[in-house]
């Protein structure tokens, strides 16, 4: 396949991707909304720390390092050995299910049962969500790896829209419930999510659409484990760099979710400022994550593609080359105004957020300090995701295995400044330290580019630089609102409240101007995809 045309897919599997997102976090942002006036804060806290925490960390042990190695290089490849290969997530999945359910059940502070009943029912209907899920794995990767994004937002798409009908139906009718509503829901969401990509392959293998696309796997006992006469199970070559891959997964999830780490073993926060934590960070994320965690996964892809591992630019075809510095450095703009924009709107308006979407109980207190750190953090996560998504594509084993060492360093440091953090600022502290982890594997992934296109004419990390017209217009509005905010927020009466939303509005308008003038080939660059 073409670079052009790989971007072109590319693109549009991000842009899918993203709806997908906006859906997912409005969906969450909606019913954390919804069960806040139903559910008390411990069982939110429970839920959507702990035991999401507890299916996260299985899923993610038991794939991330086999999606990483299956889906780089190209789509031409002995896909019987690639598939084995990744059933082997299941039993991955069932031995860390086991080990992480029994820390959960008998290591962990157990809740208050008056207040969070049906904790261990909890504990074990998440469990077995992971493992449910990794059946699809081999389905995910190969759909992933031939860009079916039809696919992709039909099933993601139908599971959440399932799991939330199935969540506003047993509050509303059984809230004594407790943890079963949203163990029957995890349930729900990860059977309909794998049976959508099921049904697909069962419908689509053998089909005139399959022979028409020389589609390299024919049957769907193909998607089956399966033995090769005189031929090893797997490829090693795929398995070694899985290896690499899952040394360095384990010290990511340590690093993403370091934080709900930290609160879930060290209780340095109880149930309900867990729960207000979760529900602040869904918030800040809201805008956040459904953008730039799809052209994380979407790009990965794409310069996976493009460009071959563990080889010199020189080594490389230059046109390819010329694509992908091009785009890299647009991605990294990009994202870099979009955290920009957050950054400064955010500090101005996270209280008036926060008071119109939970009341009193999340603008007082802490809540809006939280929301303004997470404004600063996303700035760090927008230029996080794309520069390492594509050290990630191109770092070659060695390089991988080095670059354990210094997550591994990093993780040390990382739990112990969020410890010593919280205890000094509260949960403030999670975030602050979460900026500093971002902000040294930025310092990472930029130094391997640069070192990486140092060789070339190409100067993809100038992406960082904005304009110093459109700086100049981000500084004047982040002063015009923090003024209006100490103004007319957020206890002055609605009027008030709506000349800040009015000032607010402008000072974007303005930028977006400044943006659309000052930035011609980004703009061109978004609009072609």
């Amino acid at each position: 396949m073409a670079a052009q045309d790989v971007l072109g897919q590319t693109a549009r599997l991000a842009s899918s991707s993203a709806l997908l997102q906006v859906l997912f976090r409005v969906v969450t942002f909606g019913l954390n909304a919804f069960t806040l006036r139903y559910l008390s804060r411990e069982l939110l806290g429970v839920v959507n720390v702990r035991l999401t925490l507890l299916y996260s960390t299985v899923v993610f042990l038991a794939r991330e390092a086999f999606r990483r190695a299956c889906l780089s290089g190209s789509a031409k490849r002995n896909w019987t050995k690639t598939i084995n290969l990744l059933w082997l997530t299941v039993p991955l999945g069932v031995f860390w299910s086991l080990i992480l359910g029994l820390v959960w059940l008998h290591l962990l502070e157990v809740p208050d049962p008056s207040v969070v009943p049906h904790y261990q029912a909890g504990v074990v209907a998440f469990a077995l969500s992971a493992i449910i899920e990794l059946l699809g794995e081999p389905f995910w990767v190969l759909a992933q790896a031939h860009l079916f994004v039809r696919l992709k937002v039909i099933a993601e798409s139908l599971s959440v829209v399932s799991k939330c009908i199935l969540v506003v139906t047993l509050v509303i009718l059984y809230p004594h419930w407790g943890l079963y509503i949203f163990s029957l829901a995890q349930l729900l969401y990860v059977s309909v999510l794998v049976m959508c990509y099921v049904i697909y392959f069962v419908m689509f293998l053998g089909s005139p659409e399959a022979t028409k696309k020389s589609f390299p796997v024919a049957r769907v006992s193909a998607l089956l484990p399966s033995f090769v006469e005189d031929e090893t199970f797997v490829n090693w070559k795929e398995a070694r760099l899985t290896w690499s891959f899952f040394k360095q997964s384990f010290l990511k999830q340590i690093l993403t979710e370091g934080e709900r780490y930290v609160m879930t073993f060290l209780n340095v926060l109880n149930f309900g400022d867990q729960g207000v934590y979760d529900i602040v960070n869904n918030l800040g994320s809201l805008v956040a994550r459904f953008i730039f965690l799809p052209i994380e996964e979407s790009f990965y892809v794409f310069f996976a593609k493009v460009l071959e591992r563990g080889k010199t630019v020189k080594d490389q075809k230059q046109d390819d080359v010329a694509m992908a510095a091009n785009v890299l450095e647009l991605l990294l703009k990009l994202v870099l105004l979009i955290g920009l924009t957050i950054t400064v709107f955010g500090y101005a308006y996270s209280q008036l957020a926060l008071d119109i979407y939970g009341g009193s109980m999340l603008s007082s207190g802490t809540g809006p300090d939280l929301l303004r750190c997470y404004s600063l953090y996303v700035l760090f996560l927008a230029v996080n995701g794309v520069t390492e998504c594509f050290t990630s594509a191109l770092m070659c084993k060695e390089e991988v295995d080095r670059y354990n060492f210094v997550m591994l360093a990093l993780s040390f440091i990382f739990l112990c400044i969020s410890y010593f953090l919280t205890h000094w600022y509260g949960s403030v502290g999670f975030i602050l330290a979460n900026c500093f982890n971002m902000g040294i594997r930025i310092a990472h992934s930029t130094h391997y580019i640069y070192h990486f296109f140092r060789e070339s004419s190409h100067r993809p990390l100038a992406g960082l630089l904005p304009s110093p017209a459109l700086l100049l217009v981000y500084i004047i509005s982040a002063a015009v609102t923090a003024f209006s905010e100490v103004l007319f927020c957020c206890d002055k009466g609605w009027l008030a409240r709506l000349i800040h939303i009015s000032t607010g509005a402008l000072c974007l308008a303005a930028t977006l101007g400044t943006m659309f003038c000052s930035e011609t080939k980004l703009v061109h660059f978004v609009r072609s995809q």
